[in-house]
């Protein structure tokens, strides 16, 4: 069994066994006997449990990379960047369908555990990266990083409608993300503000209670 296959078959029982069973209650060991491979052989693969939802991510990314065409051309001209950016995210709903189960599960062990939500996060910033640069979106610097965490966050919200959404169609998921998307309007357009907004509380309460200079202490006496 070749290293890509090994990889793979990793995921593919990590997967199933997340469909049954919370993540907290997934050892590397019942992926590798699930899997059909000696632990030996899967530690050149993954290092913890949290190596394997990276690897989801980047598969996800990536089947979604391809499907919407980002390797071959640009932007559709005429579109604008929230639609764009629209059916890149339903594109990502798309792939992740076939998990439904093992998002759902992941999703319910990261409201009880701090440390999963942080790396689920984590993890979500960059694969949203990713997924603006697939929508024709500027993601370099502060703008891209704020850009990339909002739309984490937004897609986060954006999964609890989808869970519960039983249309064929997504219907409600569509109007959701519809409505997600023109809200966080800021996020596509007046990165100004965003960006002073990521910035430390406590800096910008400094500044904003900073004393004047002292020339001008003295021009008030």
């Amino acid at each position: 069994m070749t290293c890509e296959t090994t990889r793979e078959a990793c995921l593919r029982a990590f997967l199933d066994l997340l469909a049954q069973r919370p993540f907290e209650r997934i050892s590397l060991a019942d992926v590798a006997a699930h899997a059909g491979v000696p632990l030996s052989q899967m530690r050149v693969e993954c290092a913890s449990p949290y190596d394997l939802l990276d690897a989801f991510a980047r598969a996800t990314d990536r089947h979604v990379l391809a499907e919407s065409g980002a390797d071959q051309s640009g932007p559709i001209e005429g579109e604008s960047a929230q639609e764009r950016l629209f059916e890149v995210l339903m594109r990502r709903l798309d792939a992740l369908e076939p998990h439904r189960a093992a998002v759902e599960s992941l999703l319910a062990s990261a409201r009880r555990n701090p440390l999963l939500a942080a790396h689920l996060l984590k993890t979500g910033t960059r694969s949203q990266h990713w997924m603006l640069a697939a929508a024709g979106i500027d993601t370099t610097g502060l703008a891209g990083d704020v850009r990339a965490h909002g739309l984490a966050l937004l897609f986060a919200r954006l999964l609890e409608t989808w869970l519960k959404d039983d249309d064929p169609g997504l219907a409600r998921t569509m109007a959701a993300l519809d409505r997600e998307l023109g809200t966080g309007a800021k996020m596509l357009d007046m990165l100004d503000d965003l960006a002073f907004i990521a910035l430390p509380w406590r800096k910008r309460r400094r500044s904003a209670v900073a004393p004047p200079p002292p020339d001008a202490e003295a021009g008030v006496a």
